[in-house]
C-alpha cells in the first residue's frame, strides 16, 4: 500500500485513477474513513455503554451490513425528539393544569388506603416524571386470555354512544379482527366517533381491504408511523406497542393482548400453541391518562389537532369504588425512561414478595441488580418466563442473566403449557401492574409502551392467585442443574447477550 501511495504522489491523479488496480485502494480508504465517522457517530449519539459497544462491534466486524444495521435501528431518535407530541401549546395553561393534577393527586394520596401509602414513592415518581395523576374511585377487572378479553371488549364497544378510541400494535385480518371491524363500522354508521391508531408494522395485514372498509364507513384510521421501506426503514425499530381502547371516556381496556385469533384458547380455535396473557378493564377516572396518551398519539400521526374537550376527560369517581389507579407510559419521545423507573421503584419498595411475569426478559444491569438485591435482602422474588419461546436468540440472551439471579436466590419458572405473553408484576400483595411493556431494552427505550398500576389489595391478590396458578403449569429451574448445563450452550448464551442491547 505504501508503494501505491508513493506512485500516487509521483504521478498525476488522472494516471493513478486510470489504473484499475488502484480502485481497490481508494475503496479501502473511503470505507475506512466512513467507518471511522460512523464509529464516532455511535460514540457521540448512543448514551448506553453496552449499546455503544454492541453497535461498535457490529459496525467494525460486519463490513457494510453493520453500518446499515446501525442506521436502521440505532439512531437516537429520543435525542432528536422527532416523536415529540404536544397536546397543548399554551404554556400558561399547561402550568395551571400541572398544578391541578398535582393538587388532585396529593389529595387522593393524603386520604388513600394503606396499599397506596405503602407505594407512595412510586405514586410521586409517576406524578413528577410524567404528570400521571393518582386516581380513585375506579372499578378494575382482570381479564385472562382472549377468551375472556374479546367478549368483554366487543360488548363494551357495542354500548358506545359518543366515541371509541383504539390504539393497537397488532390487529390481524382474522376472525376476531373482523369481529372488531364489524362493530366499529356499525358504531360509525350510528354516528359514534371512531378513531383508530394502528402500528403500520405490527398491523400490516389490515393495510388493504380491511382498512378500506373501515374508512368507507366513516372510521378515522391512521398508522402511527407509516413504513415505506420495510428493510431499511430507520424508524421501523420504534414501534407503537400500546394496546389501548377508550369508550365514552368511561371505560378503558389495556394490557398485553393484541387483536388476533392466536390469543383465543377455545376448542374451535385451530392452533397448536396455547397463549397465556392478561388484560385489564378499567372503569372510572383511571382512564384519564390513557385518553391523554391517545390524544397525543392521534395528533401526532393524524396531523390533526383534536382538542381535549371536557367530555373526553370525565374524572368523576364511581360510587362505592375505592380502587386507586395510575398509568405509567413512556417511549422514544419521553425525557426519561418512565416505565423502567417505575419497575425499579416497585422492586425497591418490596418488603416481602415480588412476582414478575414477562415473555421477554433482557433486563439490563439496573433491573438485574435490583432483583438480586431484593432477593439477597430476604424478599421472595419469583420470575415466570416462557418455557416455549418464539425467538431462540432472545431466549438465549435471557438465559444469560439467570446465573446471577439464581445465585442471589431468585426463583425462576419456565411456563410449560404454552407461550407466556403476559406482562405483570405484583408487589407484596398490595400493588399490581399490568400492561404492554416487556422487561427488556426494547420496551424501556425503543417502543411506545403503557402499564396500568393498580393500588388495591383485592386486585393484587387476584393477580397473585393467577400467578401461582400459572406456576402449577411451570417448571422451576434447579440452580445446580442450571450451572452444570453444557459449555456450548453457555457460550451461545454469552454471545447472544452481547447483542442484547439490540434485541
Amino acid at each position: 500500500m505504501i508503494e501505491k501511495l508513493r506512485l500516487f504522489l509521483e504521478n498525476s491523479p488522472l494516471d493513478f485513477l486510470l489504473d484499475q488496480k488502484n480502485w481497490v485502494l481508494l475503496g479501502n480508504i473511503l470505507y475506512t474513513a466512513v467507518l471511522v465517522l460512523v464509529c464516532l457517530r455511535i460514540v457521540y449519539d448512543t448514551r448506553s455503554t453496552s449499546k455503544t459497544l454492541a453497535y461498535l462491534l457490529i459496525a467494525i466486524f460486519v463490513p457494510f451490513l453493520g453500518m446499515v444495521v446501525y442506521f436502521s435501528f440505532g439512531i437516537n431518535y429520543k435525542k432528536r425528539r422527532i416523536y415529540t407530541k404536544k397536546l397543548i401549546e399554551d404554556e400558561v395553561f399547561i402550568t395551571a393544569l400541572e398544578h391541578r393534577v398535582t393538587a388532585y393527586s396529593e389529595r387522593n394520596l393524603k386520604s388513600s388506603s394503606p396499599e397506596v401509602q405503602a407505594n407512595k414513592e412510586l405514586v410521586k415518581l409517576l406524578l413528577r416524571d410524567s404528570m400521571s395523576p393518582l386516581t380513585v374511585g375506579n372499578k378494575v377487572k382482570i381479564l385472562l386470555n382472549g377468551e375472556e378479553t374479546f367478549p368483554a371488549i366487543l360488548e363494551a364497544l357495542r354500548q358506545a354512544r359518543h366515541h371509541i378510541h383504539i390504539e393497537y400494535y397488532i390487529i390481524d385480518d382474522d376472525t376476531v379482527g373482523n369481529q372488531i371491524k364489524d362493530v366499529l363500522i356499525q358504531k360509525a354508521r350510528e354516528g359514534v366517533q371512531v378513531r383508530l391508531i394502528y402500528d403500520d408494522y405490527g398491523s400490516r395485514s389490515i393495510r388493504g381491504k380491511y382498512l378500506a372498509e373501515l374508512l368507507a364507513a366513516g372510521v378515522e384510521a391512521h398508522p402511527f408511523h407509516k413504513v415505506h421501506f420495510w428493510l431499511l426503514a430507520n424508524r421501523l425499530n420504534y414501534r407503537n406497542h400500546r394496546k389501548i381502547i377508550i369508550i365514552d371516556a368511561k371505560t378503558a381496556f389495556v394490557g398485553g393482548i393484541n387483536i388476533a385469533d392466536r390469543y383465543i384458547n377455545s376448542p374451535e380455535a385451530k392452533k397448536s400453541l396455547y397463549w397465556r396473557d392478561t388484560h385489564l378493564r378499567i372503569d372510572g377516572p383511571g382512564i384519564y391518562y390513557l385518553q391523554y396518551l391517545f390524544f397525543c398519539d392521534w395528533n401526532f400521526c393524524s396531523s390533526q389537532q383534536l382538542a381535549p374537550e371536557e367530555h373526553y376527560f370525565i374524572t368523576d369517581p364511581i360510587e362505592g369504588q375505592h380502587c386507586h389507579v395510575q398509568i405509567a407510559a413512556s417511549g422514544p419521545d419521553s425525557p426519561t425512561a418512565t416505565i423502567l423507573f417505575s419497575l425499579l421503584q416497585s422492586i425497591y419498595l418490596a418488603q416481602e414478595e415480588v412476582l414478575i411475569t414477562t415473555p421477554y426478559f433482557i433486563p439490563g444491569e439496573s433491573i438485574l441488580n435490583a432483583l438480586c438485591v431484593a432477593a439477597m435482602g430476604g424478599v421472595s422474588v419469583k420470575l415466570l418466563v416462557p418455557g416455549i419461546a418464539d425467538s431462540g436468540l432472545v431466549n438465549a440472551a435471557a438465559w444469560s442473566y439467570y446465573d446471577d439471579l439464581l445465585l442471589a436466590g431468585v426463583e425462576i419458572y419456565l411456563y410449560q403449557k404454552g407461550f407466556m405473553h403476559a406482562k405483570t408484576m405484583v408487589i407484596d400483595g398490595n400493588m399490581a401492574m399490568v400492561g404492554t411493556a416487556n422487561m427488556d431494552n426494547r420496551s424501556f427505550e425503543l417502543n411506545f409502551e403503557v402499564n396500568a398500576v393498580v393500588y388495591d389489595q383485592e386486585i393484587s391478590q387476584q393477580l397473585r392467585s393467577v400467578f401461582y396458578q400459572d406456576l402449577e403449569q411451570s417448571k422451576r429451574i434447579n440452580p445446580e442443574e442450571w450451572r452444570n448445563r453444557s459449555k456450548v450452550k453457555q457460550l451461545f448464551e454469552k454471545l447472544a447477550r452481547l447483542l442484547s442491547p439490540l434485541l
